[in-house]
């Protein structure tokens, strides 16, 4: 079975995230469901629940020297929702966060990465957003963002009008697919 890393940061659309799990084991996909530590703060009632329905531990901390891995390797990384703080840190190579730092590592490894940012458009209009964006392109990330991917809202706005899950999950069957072929 292929293993899909599913990351996600603290947005709206995080909430989602246990139907996007069902969505992507339909798809043939092991889930590890990694989340930065404020995204785990957001699902803490639900944590053990998503546990259960993915089979693997839920993980926002790195692990301990020493300590054994808990989820099989990942075959592709699904990084959505991804916050404007997520894109920026991940483009600058910023690891603080376990997933940003697992995601800053599949691109060393060449694992196809998907990933979906999730920022109003006032932060996207900060010049650092598209820099990274471009930087994540460039190292051979797809970014679903603009276009045929996620289109920032105004600010204000508490909950996204639509986050492109399906889309993103066939972005990820493509990318393996290719990956898998190449």
């Amino acid at each position: 079975m292929r293993t899909l890393y599913l990351f996600c940061s603290a947005a709206p659309p995080v909430f989602e995230v246990a139907s996007v799990i069902e969505d992507a084991q339909a798809r043939g996909w092991d889930v590890c469901l990694g989340l930065t530590p404020s995204a785990s703060r957001w699902l803490e009632p639900s944590l053990d629940g998503l546990a259960a329905l993915t089979g693997h531990p839920v993980r926002s901390d790195y692990k301990r020297p020493g300590d054994p891995d808990v989820w099989p390797p990942a075959d592709a990384v699904l990084f959505a929702p991804a916050t404007f703080n997520t894109v920026n840190s991940w483009a600058l190579g910023i690891t603080g966060a376990f997933v940003v730092g697992v995601a800053a590592e599949a691109i060393g490894k060449g694992l196809p990465i998907v990933t979906v940012p999730c920022a109003n458009a006032a932060y996207v209009r900060h010049p650092q957003f598209d820099r990274s964006v471009e930087t994540l392109r460039a190292a051979g990330v797809t970014v679903l963002y603009g276009e045929g991917g996620y289109v920032p809202d105004p600010p204000g706005q508490d909950w996204p009008s639509s986050f492109p899950w399906a889309l993103a999950l066939d972005a990820v069957d493509a990318a393996q697919a290719a990956h898998g072929a190449g």
